[in-house]
């Protein structure tokens, strides 16, 4: 049967207001696209003519969902699958030698922060290494995806952290008996329709809830302490109590290991992989 109305909403980081569209597909085409859209390689910069070794740089931005991201007209893509599709033609390249991932994302959906981790976990087995470059900001599931990273570098004015886990409810019941309203559910089970925003939660559901959370939070935590050598797990729990960090304090607690521009990562990241002449 299907699940009732969405109640709650599982999330690493920050949530946004989301805009729902009807159930039928958008009437309304501004440009005209293509049925078949393939990747396109820009170039951003190169050191010379004949260059051809590459630094591939890819970006992770806006909430991170496993799902087509809402636009006002049409439908958006899917950053989980456009990341796969990106870090697949770089793994394939010969000429890639490393990938910049340029995060700027407030966070996103628990499962959709965790496959971007697991599809760069498995790039790296390539032997390509992956450098994280935080940019505004980069918390919770943004955080997550960086971990899985070989390095972690953040700009002078990243805001970063928010390790942790968060899941809304709504509870409408006082909003409906000042309207004269009353849900009345029939249910297969006791915990069929546990976090119904129509009336108030029992304290075992309640239990219920912040087991799930606290399970997820776990993964967080090892998911941190797996990708920060220099932290221990006692460590990370201290810092993952939801707060933000700016880039300095990020890197005295040992969650970046740098503070540097995109343009000094790039140089860098030449000299971590021997070269002296790319394209970016």
């Amino acid at each position: 049967m299907k699940q009732p109305m969405t109640r709650w909403i599982a999330a690493l980081g920050f949530i946004g207001p989301t805009l729902f569209a009807g159930c039928t597909p958008p009437s309304l085409l501004i440009t005209p696209v293509s049925g078949k859209r393939e990747l396109e390689e820009t170039e951003l910069s190169r050191d010379s003519f004949f260059a051809l070794d590459k630094i591939a740089l890819i970006d992770v931005s806006g909430t991170i969902q496993n799902g087509s991201a809402t636009r006002l007209f049409g439908e958006g893509e899917n950053p989980v699958s456009v990341l796969l599709e990106q870090l697949d033609k770089a793994r394939r390249d010969p000429f890639v030698k490393a990938v910049i991932l340029r995060i700027n994302s407030p966070g996103g959906t628990v499962v959709a922060s965790e496959l971007m981790h697991d599809e760069i976990t498995h790039f790296k087995k390539s032997g390509k290494p992956v450098i994280a470059v935080m940019m505004d900001v980069a918390a919770s599931g943004g955080y997550y995806v960086a971990c899985a990273c070989d390095e972690i570098v953040a700009q002078p004015s990243t805001v970063t952290g928010s390790i942790g886990v968060i899941m809304l409810m709504f509870d409408l019941s006082g909003t409906m008996n000042l309207i004269g309203l009353k849900s009345d559910a029939i249910t297969s089970g006791v915990h069929k329709d546990t976090g119904s925003p129509f009336r108030t939660m029992r304290p075992e559901e309640r239990q219920l809830f912040e087991n799930v959370v606290k399970d997820m939070y776990d993964r967080f935590v090892k998911v941190v302490d797996e990708g920060r050598p220099g932290l221990d797990e006692a460590k990370v729990r201290a810092l993952a109590d939801g707060r933000i960090y700016t880039a300095n304090q990020a890197l005295e607690l040992g969650l970046i290991d740098r503070i540097a521009t995109l343009r000094d990562t790039v140089a860098a990241t030449k000299k971590r992989v021997g070269v002296k002449n790319v394209r970016v």
